[in-house]
C-alpha cells in the first residue's frame, strides 16, 4: 500500500484548478498570460513528481528549488492577474499556491537538517 504523499496531491489539484483557470483567462482573449501561468503553474507539480525519482538527496533539494521558482513565477503571474482590468482571478489558488509553497520550503529545511 503506498504512502499518501501530500505534496504531490496538492500540486496535482493545483495543476488540475491552473487548467481550469487557464480556460477562462483564454475565453477572455487573455492569451498570453493563459500561456504562461499554464506552463509555470503545471511545472511546480511537474518538478516535484520528477523529485520523487531524484539520483541523490541533493538532486532531490535541486528539483523541489525549481518548483518553488514556478511556483514564484505563478504568484507573479497570478498577482497580475489580480491587479489587472478585466482580468479573470481566483483568490483560491492564491491561498493553494501559499500551502504548497509552505510545503515544498519545509521538505527542503528537513532534507537539508538530515545528514
Amino acid at each position: 500500500m503506498h504512502k499518501r504523499n501530500e505534496i504531490l496531491e496538492l500540486t496535482f489539484q493545483f495543476s488540475l484548478k491552473i487548467i481550469q483557470f487557464c480556460d477562462s483567462l483564454e475565453e477572455s482573449r487573455k492569451y498570453v498570460i493563459a500561456n504562461q501561468l499554464l506552463k509555470s503553474g503545471t511545472s511546480i507539480g511537474a518538478n516535484v513528481r520528477e523529485a520523487q525519482n531524484a539520483e541523490s538527496k541533493a538532486d532531490f533539494i535541486h528539483k523541489l528549488k525549481i518548483a518553488i521558482k514556478e511556483a514564484d513565477e505563478t504568484d507573479y503571474w497570478l498577482d497580475l492577474c489580480k491587479a489587472s482590468s478585466n482580468y479573470p482571478f481566483d483568490d483560491v489558488l492564491k491561498e493553494d499556491l501559499l500551502v504548497i509553497k509552505k510545503v515544498i520550503s519545509k521538505i527542503i529545511a528537513t532534507m537539508k537538517s538530515k545528514a
